[in-house]
């Protein structure tokens, strides 16, 4: 499905990471394998370090934080928020929305739209298409857009398949109307709920509700062990995904808008691994310095919010004052698959803080 905006703009992106860091090296003793295997995965799929939450921190903690510091450093004025969306897979509560929870907690005015919306790793992308739609609306003027999860609290520590990989965070990207008349944002999604389980929690929902039963760790017969309250990934399947479906996605993308593949500044797509995002580089034909993939062995996979971490960690800085094509993309979990182009520039702010 292609889609089209007109007079929309980014005006400033923070993303919100954990304090706590936890390196690979330091938990390869929890994993049923030898240490020269686990260190030559730690090569090639770039594992290092990773940020999460300690405790319970929950997503609203994370989102209210980043939401204060904008407020607190004059970055953001609460009056003019007229909607609040928050895109995550790891909620506060089944109910009520986190977002209401966030909009209590900072007693934002009630003359406003708050909204979740339950997307993973190309939610990024899905709240920002809903963003740009409530624009459309005349009484609408700021969207202020979350996207968070802590997943590493649904992770087993003796899963090597993803428990390396897993990292926590919050992005806040704020989103307003554009006067200049021929800003236009080309974008497309995609789904195939066919393959929902290739990424998946089991047990915890009303489907299968979290019991003692569910709790149990079992053994794969890759030699890791989880429950089915844990995180499942069916690695060589969501690899097969991305490497077949993504590159086409871009090629349409870049049809739809009528732009070379040369012309786009840099290609900040969702972080799985660095090998998955180089082989899908060199699918798509572009160089490794237009296209990081560097976040997950600073920071992990955040899920959707690897997008915008990605952005503030290799660009931040300079998008204070320049102009980039940009496109992005995010894919995985539900299947889900969505990229967008997009000229951002001039930022208001581009950074990543601690938790």
């Amino acid at each position: 499905m292609n889609l089209k905006f007109k007079g929309k703009k980014i005006t400033g992106i923070l993303t919100v990471v954990p304090a706590n860091e936890v390196s690979f090296d330091d938990e390869m003793e929890n994993y049923n394998f030898s240490a020269a295997k686990s260190l030559k995965l730690k090569l090639t799929m770039g594992y290092n370090k990773r940020r999460v939450v300690k405790n319970e921190d929950c997503v609203s903690d994370l989102c209210s934080y980043g939401l204060n510091y904008l407020l607190d450093n004059g970055l953001l004025n609460k009056d003019e928020i007229d909607a609040l969306i928050l895109v995550t897979q790891s909620p506060d509560y089944f109910m009520p929305s986190t977002s209401n929870v966030i909009h209590g907690k900072l007693n934002l005015k009630k003359d406003i739209i708050c909204m979740d919306i339950n997307q993973g790793c190309a939610g990024y992308l899905v709240g920002l298409i809903q963003s740009f739609l409530l624009l459309d609306q005349e009484s609408i003027n700021k969207v202020v857009l979350m996207n968070g999860d802590v997943l590493s609290r649904k992770v087993s520590s003796k899963d090597r398949n993803s428990n390396p990989l897993i990292g926590d965070g919050i992005s806040i990207t704020i989103l307003e109307k554009d006067k200049n008349p021929d800003s236009v944002i080309y974008a497309n999604i995609k789904t195939d709920g066919v393959f929902a389980d290739a990424l998946i929690i089991p047990a915890g929902g009303f489907r299968l509700p979290s019991s003692a039963e569910t709790g149990r760790l079992e053994e794969d017969v890759s030699g890791n062990f989880r429950s089915k309250d844990n995180l499942v990934m069916r690695g060589d399947a969501v690899f097969n995904f991305v490497q077949t479906q993504v590159p086409p996605m871009i090629d349409s993308l870049l049809e739809y808008a009528n732009v070379s593949i040369g012309s786009i500044d840099y290609f900040m797509f969702h972080q799985p691994n660095k090998f998955m995002l180089q082989k899908l580089a060199d699918k798509i034909g572009v160089g490794y310095e237009k296209m990081p993939n560097n976040i997950v062995e600073n920071f992990g996979n955040s899920s959707g919010v690897s997008i915008p971490t990605c952005i503030c960690y290799n660009i931040g800085e300079n998008l204070l004052n320049n102009h980039y094509k940009i496109c992005l993309a995010g894919f995985g979990v539900g299947l889900t698959w969505s990229s967008m182009l997009i000229d951002i520039a001039d930022l208001d702010f581009c950074k990543i803080i601690d938790y």
